[in-house]
């Protein structure tokens, strides 16, 4: 099994040379064969089936005609000369259509002899072919039949260099005639044959040179299931030799603290899926295994009650724990919540932030450290190295994704045992990214809202109808009610954001004035306390109206606002609008939620918004998101590397993925360490894949 030629630099291939392996660098990643061998078509052309010009149609899809060159005429046009040929079968007429070098293709055409004619067809009062790649019917029947032509990924800066689609395929040729001994097989005979799946020499081949459809169909799965299920088997196994690795402490008493605030002072009684969160959670608190757990749940869910309770858990057994979230305004949030409902018992809860100031965060430090402090709730600065604890049993994140992978490690190191951890997120993940992406984590989902939340009533309104809008919040107003109006902030404009911002407080001003109406202004070129000010003026209800960018869209919880009012509603993403209407709707009111919008609408603006007024559901919207924006994007920038899938689509592949975990699954069930001899080649090939770095590291 000689792989190491497949870790041959690619300026060795026959063929390449150093200029060209320098570019293939650079341009497309490929250092080696085994790159090469991976840089799959992205399209196919079709030249197994011949068309009738009667059976075209306008997809302007790639075909094959056979028929004859009936009339050549050159046309004069604004600038230059076309060449225009009348190309007949026994169904019809077409034209041929060449924009330079006439004369030599003049020259070169055969009047009534049968052709062959391969190209894009276009219809513009009948059908017509630019520049068609033509080839005598004779020398065509002689020549090998060429099967299904593959189309690979392009620059550019590779085509300005000549490097087109034809030398990349010769360049394939090359490779395989060379390598194709070599490309061993890779999953073990029991899935190959419970699938039914092709061999990977055959998938490779196929993928290449596919000799029609179906061989084509069934090369795709076997890689995309490869793929996907070597990666599965990274992220399973990465869970499983944590949980033995790194030992957790051991909370197995459900004590006082835990029992007192459950029976007697709990506020509302809990869902059913609040409750098995908790069971979920205790689990992995008492088994001697480090917790490291998503909690996923809709805006409103009630996630901060069971991160309290969990809480309550560390305290009972002797353990400190901590919260921490990303802005000051939602760490004083929670703080402020936890120390309301722990009011009755005798609990030490305090607040760390950046503008702690140096009195505080001396007697925070000292707390810390002689276990007097039961829970630190803060931002970033809790981070901080000088922030110790005597005995950190528990580490919260709020909202993770505003959190980098380097500084939850900090948490992991706040003790010489790591805490457990429980990582909680109001962004509805799609089951398809949450396997992938958080493969290596145990999740859990808060999937109702409590009893009593009335739903949010959506609607979309154009910017025609703002006179009515501003007549029913004067009716809210009037009820006692506040408004949220918020604005896009897109970097790269920011100037014209600020406008668009000062131009619709300016008009908001004029409808509502004072003294009858207090209005709050917060947006991103304003001093940090001066955004606190305006933010603490509406919280308290000293202001009816908040207008603001998206700074808002996190943890804002005035249960008084019932109306949120998002303009320009067609430039935020889905997940985004999802997040801001989720800041009403926290009281027992109605509550209301209009997307102002133009007239013009491209069709995934359209999507989006028909998909907030059908829907309520935070996974059904994160799943429509994914499907308009694609992986990359949904996670942020910093982690659109994620995903770099060579072949597979976490979306398009949904069912593949489930097959390949499931697969992972039963593998590592029976066979933790792939110390069998059936799952020899498995062992190998991830021993492999881990030493090429062709696996993802993936977030956790």
């Amino acid at each position: 099994m000689n792989t190491n030629i497949l870790q041959t630099p690619i300026d060795y291939l026959k063929g390449v040379g150093p200029n060209r392996a320098d570019l293939l660098r650079k341009e497309l990643g490929i250092h080696t064969y085994q790159d090469l061998v991976n840089f799959f078509p992205n399209r196919y052309l079709d030249r197994t089936s011949y068309y009738k010009i009667n059976q075209l149609n306008q997809s302007s899809a790639d075909v094959q005609v056979i028929g004859k060159i009936t009339h050549l005429k050159t046309v004069e046009q604004k600038r230059g000369k076309r060449l225009v040929a009348t190309f007949s079968d026994e169904t019809g007429s077409m034209e041929l259509v060449w924009f330079r070098g006439h004369k030599w293709i003049r020259e070169s055409l055969k009047i009534n002899q049968p052709y062959v004619i391969f190209g894009r067809v276009n219809w513009f009062n009948g059908f017509s072919m630019p520049h068609p790649d033509l080839e005598l019917l004779s020398e065509h029947e002689q020549r090998i039949k060429p099967g299904m032509q593959p189309v690979y990924p392009s620059t550019e800066k590779l085509v300005n260099k000549g490097i087109t689609n034809k030398v990349i395929n010769k360049i394939m040729i090359q490779l395989f005639s060379e390598t194709h001994r070599y490309f061993y097989e890779t999953l073990p005979d029991t899935i190959l044959d419970e699938l039914k799946l092709i061999s990977k020499h055959q998938a490779l081949i196929n993928i290449h040179f596919p000799k029609n459809n179906e061989l084509l169909a069934k090369a795709q799965y076997r890689l995309k299931f490869e793929e996907l299920f070597y990666i599965q088997l990274q992220l399973i196994t990465k869970n499983i030799s944590r949980k033995n690795k790194i030992k957790g402490f051991v909370f197995d008493q459900v004590g006082t603290c835990f029992n007192t605030f459950f029976s007697n002072h709990l506020p509302f009684d809990l869902t059913s899926a609040q409750k098995r969160v908790i069971r979920e959670i205790r689990q992995d608190m008492g088994s001697h295994a480090q917790m490291n757990r998503l909690l996923q749940g809709d805006v409103g869910s009630g996630k901060t009650i069971v991160a309290l309770l969990s809480m309550l858990l560390a305290i009972d057994n002797g353990f400190q724990a901590c919260l921490v979230a990303p802005t000051e305004i939602l760490a004083q949030q929670h703080f402020n919540g936890i120390q309301e409902l722990l009011s009755p018992m005798d609990l030490n809860i305090r607040l760390l932030t950046g503008s702690s100031n140096t009195q505080d965060r001396k007697e925070i430090h000292e707390m810390l450290q002689n276990g007097e402090l039961h829970i630190l709730i803060g931002t970033h600065a809790v981070l901080e190295d000088k922030v110790k604890f005597q005995n950190l049993g528990l580490a919260i994140i709020d909202e993770q994704h505003r959190f980098g992978v380097e500084q939850r490690s900090k948490l992991w190191h706040k003790n010489s045992i790591p805490p457990h951890i429980l990582v909680m997120t109001a962004t509805p993940i799609p089951r398809t990214l949450a396997m992938s992406l958080y493969g290596d984590l145990d999740i859990s989902v808060i999937d109702e809202l409590p009893p009593g939340r009335k739903a949010i009533k959506t609607v979309h309104r154009f910017d025609s109808n703002r006179l009515k809008i501003f007549r029913f919040i004067r009716d809210e107003i009037g009820k006692g009610r506040q408004i949220y109006v918020v604005y896009p902030l897109i970097q790269e404009s920011e100037k014209l954001d600020y406008k668009d911002l000062m131009d619709g407080y300016a008009s908001i001003e004029r409808e509502f004035p004072k003294p009858d109406y207090q209005i709050s202004i917060v947006h991103g070129q304003m001093k940090a306390a001066d955004k606190d000010y305006e933010m603490d003026r509406f919280v308290k209800g000293e202001t009816q109206i908040m207008v603001a960018t998206t700074v808002i869209e996190v943890g804002v919880n005035v249960p008084n606002a019932s109306v949120m009012i998002i303009e320009s509603a067609e430039r935020f993403g889905l997940s985004q609008l999802h997040q801001l209407r989720g800041r009403v709707g926290r009281g027992a009111e109605q509550s209301f939620c209009i997307l102002m919008t133009g007239h013009k609408l491209s069709e995934d603006s359209k999507t989006r918004l028909e998909t907030m007024v059908r829907t309520n559901d935070g996974f059904e919207i994160a799943e429509t998101d994914l499907k308009l924006r694609g992986p990359g994007d949904l996670m942020g920038t910093q982690q659109s590397g994620v995903l770099a899938l060579k072949i597979a689509d976490i979306v398009k592949d949904n069912e593949i993925l489930k097959t390949a975990r499931y697969y992972a699954m039963q593998v590592l069930k029976e066979d933790p360490g792939l110390k069998l001899e059936k799952n020899k080649r498995l062992l190998f090939t991830y021993h492999q894949l881990v030493k090429h770095k062709n696996i993802w590291n993936y977030i956790s």
